[in-house]
């Protein structure tokens, strides 16, 4: 027998002991609410803000008195974007912890791996922030965000259909077995639009020392706007090899991945502008509408972020239907809790959160050269047309 299956096969032994003795996951009508989540903090992609966000937001409703007097106990482990570490991490939580729910995470390979096992367990998943193929496609997960995938076909329908770019390559950088479903985002904007991407190059690698190969040849290729998914360190070196390059008159189409105060800092040549579709509303507008997380995050010196809002909202939707709830609190009523729902509207988000259905609209924004700070360009949501 594999590790995998020798894993798997001994969280169910454990999870058909605690049956026989309560239900796994069982926190009744008294003592903490077990929550927790599988993070990547470490490694060359990390995303740890998200599960800071939510400890955030169930520490202060813990000090506001809880749920009738019940804290929530919130555990983030870190996979170290290791799937061994993955599927360990998530046996510990629902078997070993008794969780109820699993809520404000972001992993890099998490959820592909896990999926099945929360689905064998009865447990629901709300990622603060979805990054693998499996955040998407599976009964028992549906995080807060719109997703690298649908922030794809975003990205490229900002630039075909509002910017009118011609000659758009698409880079990818590929973590387990996303490539299928990035071609499906592609797929889907050319459904939408009519439109092809003049080259695909779906080798560029996480964490690289030096871009400049993939943007030269890019380059080279007559591409004139690079729709890439890179976290924000990658992006960064990606945006000074252009420039090194002199390439210039480049417009950059990118994810949610690198909305952050700090790629605007490093970045002084944005060349003809670097755009990005934001699955929350945009953090750098000062306004009542992100008030909240942001005072929570200085608060607690968190960094403000897409990821930050990612975790903050995931905790914020489950504690909504938490309040909803009558009696014992355990996996299975927290399970139905979440399944049977009413949507929940908040203005930081573009579509009304319903477990189960994605999200999948975002907040055009750009970062224009000399500026270093981020704007908006849009006065509403820019949505992916239904089918």
């Amino acid at each position: 027998m594999d590790k995998r299956k020798f894993l798997a096969a001994a969280a169910l032994a454990v999870a058909g002991a605690l049956t026989l003795g309560g239900c796994a996951g069982t926190g009744g009508s008294d003592g903490d609410i077990v929550v927790g989540s599988v993070n990547t903090k470490s490694g060359a992609a990390t995303f740890p803000e998200a599960s800071q966000a939510a400890q955030a937001v169930f520490d202060a409703f813990n000090a506001a008195g809880g749920l009738d007097g019940r804290k929530i106990s919130y555990k983030a482990l870190d996979d170290k974007g290791d799937p061994a570490t993955a599927t360990a991490d998530a046996r510990e939580l629902v078997a070993s912890d008794e969780a109820v729910a699993l809520v404000g995470g972001a992993s890099l390979i998490e959820c592909e791996l896990n999926a099945k096992y929360y689905a064998q367990e009865g447990i629901l998943s709300i990622p603060g922030i979805g990054v693998d193929t499996g955040c998407f496609d599976s009964d028992n997960i549906s995080p807060a965000n719109v997703g690298p995938f649908n922030d794809m076909t975003l990205t490229l329908l900002y630039g075909s259909e509002e910017l009118h770019l011609d000659d758009i390559c698409v880079l990818l950088e590929i973590a387990g077995s996303t490539r299928p479903t990035y071609q499906a985002a592609i797929d889907r904007w050319t459904q939408i639009t009519g439109k092809k991407p003049l080259y695909i190059d779906d080798t560029v690698p996480y964490g690289a020392s030096d871009y400049t190969p993939y943007i030269v040849k890019a380059r080279d290729k007559g591409c004139k706007a690079l729709a890439i998914n890179p976290v924000e360190p990658d992006a960064i070196g990606q945006v000074k090899a252009a420039n090194a390059q002199g390439w210039d008159d480049v417009t950059w189409l990118y994810l949610t991945s690198v909305y952050s105060e700090n790629f605007a800092k490093a970045i002084d040549n944005a060349g003809a502008g670097i755009y990005v579709p934001a699955e929350f509303y945009p953090f750098t507008e000062d306004n009542d509408i992100n008030k909240e997380w942001r005072d929570l995050m200085n608060k607690n010196d968190i960094p403000l972020t897409a990821f930050s809002q990612g975790g903050f909202l995931a905790a914020k939707h489950f504690i909504t239907v938490l309040k909803t709830m009558k009696g014992d609190i355990t996996r299975e009523t927290v399970t139905k809790a979440l399944k049977d729902m009413t949507p929940i509207e908040n203005k930081m988000i573009g579509t009304d959160y319903h477990f189960g259905v994605d999200n999948t609209a975002g907040w055009p924004i750009v970062l224009k050269s000399g500026t270093n700070a981020w704007e908006k360009v849009a006065d509403d949501w820019l949505r992916i047309p239904e089918n």
